[in-house]
């Protein structure tokens, strides 16, 4: 009993920690942008099958389709990014919610090209030498290895001044352009950093999985990502991280209820988006700001406001 429950647990992680990558981009537009892309699971789709459809169709070895992965989403997102930016606020979340139905229906109705409802099987491990990551424990390092990378680069990132000009945007268009900061390059960036993120994931959920179906596309795993970040803390690195991990496992636990564990799970999340506004990361690096403004000299009325805005933690 012992192998398999190890085992099992081993494929959540993995899983969670794909799905932990994606979310860092969502969180890049979303908590430091203030962009809610509700299409961002249709370019972790379209990452995902651009390595299915070469690695199947085509032959490519996986590493050289999962590169291909980086520029074929890019390529898709720079018309979609510059035309969906022009809007603002809920346009922007309603023009992408539109944009991710249309990703989902290509990758659905397309039989010649991505096999349709049945989907592309099959998938390579990925491989290294005559190495192939195909056990759950292999792929797992391998994931978390890239997840590692993603997070430290956006930590540079966020904490950068590119990082800066982005939260700046966030906080009011009006102010970012006060400080001479180029709206629509700066956005679109913004835009393209996190679909990159969100292919990464795609490619590597692909070679995980190794099974891909349009499913992937649609837009309830862009709103799973953005649990996490209510949950984790939206604006914050860990946060999505956090969330990432400890809301799959809620959902394990939560198994034995059947379709019953949303009823105690819904009412979970209200409660933390109501007495945790900012999430677990964001509340905790508030309450430590507060704590460190209480306990310093001349602190008496001095007013500390969370960054969540967003501690870039």
């Amino acid at each position: 009993m012992r192998a398999p429950r190890r085992a099992f647990t081993v494929t959540v992680m993995t899983t969670a920690y794909i799905f932990a990558i994606s979310t860092l981009g969502l969180n890049l537009i979303t908590g430091y942008t203030g962009q809610f892309n509700l299409a961002h699971a249709a370019f972790m789709a379209l990452g995902a099958y651009t390595v299915g459809i070469l690695t199947v169709d085509y032959n490519w070895p996986f590493w050289w389709a999962f590169l291909a992965a980086c520029p074929v989403v890019m390529i898709i997102g720079i018309p979609l990014g510059w035309l969906s930016l022009r809007l603002k606020g809920h346009y922007f979340s309603i023009f992408t919610l539109c944009l991710g139905l249309i990703v989902f229906l290509v990758i659905e109705k397309w039989d010649g090209l991505t096999h349709g409802v049945v989907g592309i099987i099959g998938v390579p491990a990925p491989s290294v030498g005559d190495f192939e990551f195909t056990s759950s424990r292999s792929t797992y390092y391998l994931v978390f290895a890239f997840l590692c990378a993603a997070t430290w680069f956006m930590l540079r990132l966020v904490n950068s001044l590119v990082g800066r000009s982005f939260i700046a945007i966030r906080n009011g268009d009006d102010l970012a352009q006060a400080l001479g900061i180029n709206l629509a390059r700066t956005k679109l960036l913004a835009f393209l950093i996190s679909i990159l993120y969100a292919g990464l994931a795609g490619g590597l959920y692909a070679g995980f999985v190794r099974f891909l179906s349009p499913d992937l596309a649609s837009e309830m795993h862009t709103f799973e990502m953005t649990m996490y970040m209510l949950v984790g803390g939206i604006g914050t690195v860990f946060g999505p991280l956090l969330g990432a991990i400890i809301v799959p496992w809620l959902t394990q636990f939560m198994q034995f209820l059947a379709d019953y564990r949303f009823v105690v799970f819904g009412p979970l999340l209200i409660l933390i988006v109501i007495f945790v506004p900012n999430g677990i990361v964001g509340g905790f690096m508030a309450w430590r700001a507060r704590r460190a403004a209480g306990t310093s000299p001349g602190a008496a009325g001095v007013t500390v406001r969370n960054d969540s805005g967003a501690p870039n933690a």
